[in-house]
């Protein structure tokens, strides 16, 4: 078995984790269907920023039978509706609290029991990590739940706090969710987290995936989701330059690049200035985070730095 420790600032996370509770409530109280999904983002990054922190990562609103991950786009008219997703990040001093909760805009029983399964399999999953270590915190966060429901709770396991196993923590949560004849996505899971880096390595598991690595000092994301399909997502619609652009607002966060990127529209951008430089030499304001193209391209993108016109493919 392997044992990973990781420090973390308790005074960070402390007032990080305020901050994202204090969001969630915030979220849930404007929430209503029909409200445009961009406009939904907008609020709730407005009132991190409100309240002293900033975006970790742009806020994703993911309907009905997109399990995670969907950032409404620049000129987004996606309404809310059916089972909503809300996934966001808060960060201070890099620090992040990553939290999400589900949402049901239609009234519907199947709904409803996607979303409890996902919140009890976090209640249990925490219950477990509290249970087997030798002093506990609190946890922030929430469940969620589509046809898929997801959720997350940012939870931190104490330095002295003995044998929390990680493939534990995906039995139970596969245990719980399946008890309700629902399945657990197989291939989304929870992660470790470090000062600016938001997946830190570690795999939090939605299923026993019998690895048994041990948990000691750090901060972990649990993120059950459940579904009544097959149990395994797969890639969506391609990530597109206005997803790419928003990097802006998530300078310290990880981002993996699905497809190629046409940014051509972005000459027509800012009355010709293009495209808008992510981040700056300031060392408070630079891209702190990590950006994993995997082998696709970004083509035709325009922008202008120090009066200088360029126009290239990367």
């Amino acid at each position: 078995m392997e044992k990973i420790e990781i420090e973390v600032d308790d005074e960070a996370i402390l007032k990080v984790g305020k901050i994202a509770a204090e969001v969630r409530e915030y979220a849930k109280s404007i929430i209503k269907k029909d409200m445009p999904l961009l406009e939904i983002a907008e609020k709730i990054e407005a009132k991190i920023e409100e309240l002293g922190a900033k975006p970790a990562f742009p806020t994703n609103l993911s309907i009905n039978e997109i399990a995670a991950h969907y950032t409404p786009s620049h000129e987004d008219k996606t309404l809310a509706t059916g089972l909503l997703k809300i996934d966001f990040g808060v960060q201070v001093n890099g620090y992040t609290a990553d939290t999400a909760f589900s949402i049901d805009l239609e009234n519907s029983d199947e709904n409803l029991k996607l979303i409890k399964s996902s919140e009890d399999a976090l209640e249990n999953a925490i219950k477990y990590v509290t249970n087997n270590q030798e002093s506990t915190e609190d946890s922030i966060g929430d469940s969620g739940a589509s046809s898929v429901s997801g959720g997350g709770a940012l939870k931190k396991v104490n330095k002295k706090g003995g044998y929390v196993n990680a493939s534990e923590i995906g039995k139970i949560i596969q245990k719980t969710i399946e008890s309700q004849n629902l399945s657990p996505i197989i291939n989304l899971s929870g992660h470790s987290m470090e000062q600016y880096e938001l997946h830190a390595g570690i795999t939090i598991p939605n299923v026993d995936d019998k690895k048994n690595t041990i948990l000691d000092s750090g901060l972990y994301a649990i993120e059950p989701f459940s579904t009544n399909g097959s149990g395994k997502v797969r890639d969506g619609k391609p990530s597109g330059i206005y997803q790419l652009q928003n990097i802006k607002y998530a300078l310290n966060a990880y981002f993996i690049q699905i497809n190629d990127i046409d940014a051509s529209i972005t000459s027509t951008w800012n009355d010709g200035y293009g495209f808008e430089p992510l981040g700056t030499y300031d060392i408070l304001n630079r891209f702190r985070g990590n950006y994993n193209g995997d082998g696709y391209k970004i083509m035709d993108i325009f922008t202008t730095i120090c009066g200088v016109l360029i126009l290239r493919k990367w």
